[in-house]
């Protein structure tokens, strides 16, 4: 009995051992990225959450681009919860790279990269865009605007990072425009497709929909997406209703994670407005 309960705490201190390596590397991957884009890390503290962000400021504008993370390493597989939401490909933090604006900004989610006091797995699974969440978020998005005199922002946001910055845009007057890169903008129809829990405990970017039509957006859908497939996106706008502000493309060969980063400059300069083509 001894020898099985020393081997059972050896392998249980052998896992804790390997998940803090792995979060570990996820976060040298980010730090890498960041570095090597002349983007410097910052924490902003908020209500029992503290989040990781990257920016580049040059202060010659008070504008600025926030790009908002996707899910993360939300799942370990197909039923369980990872035990850190920390992404393993930062695909947000790889666009923000590509972005020569004067002000760039990347938001982590909360309980990624940093684990603060109120850090439960229910914040990246059915909770990750509850009201207190995307709350926080715009704390982020006030403490910015106060610390570095910014006053507007253009938001991008990757996969479920679209969900949060669509949300956001229905809940400020300072959102300038919204960009979504894969977004789950309708995570009833999502989960409906992939056939997995619903979460009504988070708010859904498909309900304000309409509410944000005038607001300037542009949508990019990978056509090879699997994980958020095309007709998600469409659910979103059709919910929107008639309006010559959301405009959406489909990116051929484009896979939820694959090929964003190569063409995002070019992404960046298709418009955002309020125009008909």
């Amino acid at each position: 009995m001894k020898i099985a309960r020393i081997i059972n705490i050896i392998l249980i201190l052998a896992f804790i051992e390997s998940c803090t390596h792995s979060v570990s590397s996820r976060v040298n991957t980010a730090q890498s990225i960041a570095l090597n884009a002349s983007l410097n890390a910052q924490t902003i503290h908020t209500d029992g959450f503290t989040l990781q962000l990257y920016q580049r400021l040059s202060h010659t504008s008070t504008i600025a681009h926030i790009y908002i993370e996707g899910d993360g390493y939300a799942w370990a597989d197909r039923h369980a919860p990872s035990l850190d939401p920390t992404p393993k490909n930062p695909l947000a933090l790889k666009l923000a790279a590509q972005d020569s604006f004067a002000n760039v900004i990347y938001l982590a989610r909360p309980c990624q990269y940093i684990r603060s006091d109120r850090c439960d797995q229910k914040y990246w699974t059915s909770h990750r865009f509850a009201p207190d969440i995307i709350e926080t978020m715009s704390v982020a998005l006030d403490t910015l605007k106060t610390e570095h005199g910014l006053t507007s922002f253009h938001l991008i946001g990757f996969s479920g990072g679209a969900n949060i910055a669509a949300l956001l845009t229905a809940q400020r007057s300072d959102i300038l425009s919204l960009r979504t890169v894969a977004g789950n903008l309708d995570h009833i129809t999502l989960h409906r497709h992939h056939n997995v829990t619903q979460t009504p405990e988070s708010l859904n970017a498909v309900d304000i929909a309409a509410q944000i039509k005038d607001i300037p957006q542009h949508h990019f859908i990978g056509e090879q997406d699997k994980i958020v497939p095309p007709h998600v996106v469409q659910s979103f706008i059709k919910a929107a209703g008639d309006t010559s502000c959301l405009k959406s493309t489909i990116i051929p060969n484009a896979t939820h994670q694959k090929l964003w980063p190569d063409i995002w400059p070019a992404l960046l300069n298709k418009s955002v407005d309020c125009q008909m083509d």
